[in-house]
C-alpha cells in the first residue's frame, strides 16, 4: 500500500481482478492499496467493521448507502488501529451527527493511510462479487491513477487470500490482563489470533479475568497463568496455514480444559479435530445472519465475518481423536457449519462474533456456556 495526504476531490479507480472497474472519488488517504474484496451487510457499526483484526488485507465494500453519519469516536474501536486494507463507500456522510463524535471518518482513514473511494455504485459492485465470488482489488487515486492495463495487472500480482498466514501479523507481541469486573470467579487464557476488544470485556463482564496471550504462545505459557478455561480468538487467513495455534488447541483439548473458540477459533477447533476447512464464494459479513443452535433448536439472529468455513458432517456424530463431536450451529442462508461441540470433552465453538460489537445480542448466552462448562469442571 502506498499513500499520499488526503484529496477529497481526486479522481479514484476501483479495478477487480477479473478486469470490471469502477470509478469515483477519493475516500481517506490518496495512492494505491491491494486487498481482497469483500462487503458488509451491516447498517451500522462501521467503526468496529474498521478496526477489527480480522479484515486485515480486505477491501471492505459497505452495502449500506449512507456511511460515516455518527463520524468516529474514541470508545467503540475494537483494536489500536483500522485494519481494513481499503474502504469502499457510496454515499459518505458530509458532516458527522453524534454527540460522541470526535472527528470524521474520511479524516480518520486519511490519518491512518487507508486508501478508499466513493462515489461508486456499491449495490453492483456487491452483485458482481456474490455472483463471481471474492478476489483481489486494487484502489488507485489521485497520482496513482493509471491505465486500466497497468493497473489490472498490478492487481493480479497481489497475493491471494487462500493460503495466506495472517494471524501473527495482527496479534498482541505481549501479554496482559483484562482484569474481572467486581468478584473475581474464574481465570481464562485468551490466545490472540486476531481478538476484538469487546471479547474478553464480555468475559470480564461475568468475573472473568482474562490473560490475553500472543498467537505464539505455548502450552507452558498457557498453563503457566492457571487457567480454568481457555480461549482462541478470531483473526484473519486461511485456517490451513495456522497450523502452531492447531496444535496448541490441541494440547489444551488433551489436557480436558474448557475451551471456546469463536470465528477463527472455530476452524482452528474444526482442523484440530481432524475435520477440513474450504473457502466460501464470498464469505459471510454483516450483523444480520440467522443461525440455528441445534442445541436447543433456537433460531438467533448473529453478526459475522468469515470467509472459510469448517466441512464437517452436519446431521451425524463424528469420531475425532478426542471423543465424539458435532456441528452444534448452521447458518440458515446456506447450511454452512457455524459451531462445533465435543461430546466427551469440554469443547465448543462458534463461527461468529457472539460479542457482537456491533450488532444483535443474541448469541450473548454463549460466554455463560463457557462458564458453565468451567463450573462444570471445578464440580
Amino acid at each position: 500500500m502506498t499513500t499520499s495526504t488526503r484529496g477529497a476531490k481526486a479522481p479514484a479507480v476501483l479495478v477487480l481482478e477479473d478486469g470490471r472497474i469502477f470509478r469515483g472519488r477519493a475516500y481517506g488517504a490518496v495512492g494505491e492499496t491491494f486487498g481482497e474484496a469483500v462487503f458488509s451487510t451491516g447498517m451500522t457499526g462501521y467503526q468496529e467493521t474498521l478496526t477489527d483484526p480480522s479484515y486485515h488485507r480486505q477491501v471492505v465494500v459497505m452495502t449500506a448507502p449512507h456511511v460515516g453519519n455518527t463520524g468516529i469516536n474514541d470508545e467503540d474501536r475494537e483494536s489500536w488501529k483500522i485494519w481494513v486494507a481499503g474502504y469502499v463507500v457510496r454515499d459518505p456522510a458530509r458532516v458527522p451527527s453524534s454527540w460522541r463524535s470526535r472527528r470524521t471518518l474520511d479524516d480518520e482513514l486519511s490519518e491512518q493511510g487507508v486508501v478508499g473511494i466513493s462515489g461508486i455504485d456499491t449495490r453492483a459492485l456487491t452483485r458482481h462479487l456474490r455472483e463471481r465470488g471474492a478476489m483481489r482489488v486494487g484502489i488507485f487515486s489521485g497520482d496513482a491513477v493509471a491505465t486500466e492495463e497497468a493497473m489490472l495487472a498490478k492487481v493480479r500480482e497481489a497475493a491471494p487470500m487462500k493460503g495466506a498466514s495472517l494471524y501473527e501479523e495482527v496479534a498482541t507481541t505481549e501479554a496482559y490482563v483484562v482484569p474481572a469486573q467486581g468478584e473475581k470467579k474464574y481465570t481464562v487464557a485468551a490466545v490472540d489470533l486476531g481478538i476484538k476488544g469487546m471479547t474478553p470485556y464480555r468475559m470480564a463482564e461475568r468475573g472473568i479475568e482474562v490473560h490475553v496471550l500472543p498467537a505464539t504462545a505455548t502450552l507452558d505459557e498457557i498453563y503457566a497463568v492457571g487457567p480454568d478455561g481457555v480461549f482462541f480468538s478470531n483473526g484473519p487467513g486461511d485456517p490451513q496455514a495456522a497450523d502452531h495455534p492447531v496444535e496448541l488447541m490441541r494440547g489444551v483439548l488433551e489436557r480436558s480444559t474448557p475451551l471456546f473458540g469463536i470465528c477463527f477459533g472455530n476452524q482452528i477447533l474444526g482442523r484440530a479435530l481432524g475435520f477440513g476447512t474450504y473457502k466460501l464464494k464470498y464469505g459471510h459479513r454483516g450483523i444480520n445472519q440467522p443461525v440455528q443452535d441445534r442445541t436447543t433448536g433456537k433460531v438467533e439472529v448473529t453478526a459475522h465475518n468469515h470467509g472459510f468455513a469448517v466441512d464437517a458432517p452436519l446431521d451425524t456424530v463424528s469420531d475425532t481423536p478426542f471423543g465424539r463431536a458435532e456441528v452444534s450451529h448452521v447458518c440458515l442462508n446456506d447450511n454452512v457449519v457455524e459451531g462445533l461441540q465435543l461430546l466427551d470433552r469440554p469443547a465448543f465453538s462458534v463461527q461468529y462474533h457472539p460479542e457482537a460489537a456491533a450488532g444483535p445480542h443474541d448469541a450473548a448466552y454463549l460466554f455463560d456456556r463457557f462458564v458453565s462448562l468451567m463450573e462444570g469442571q471445578r464440580a
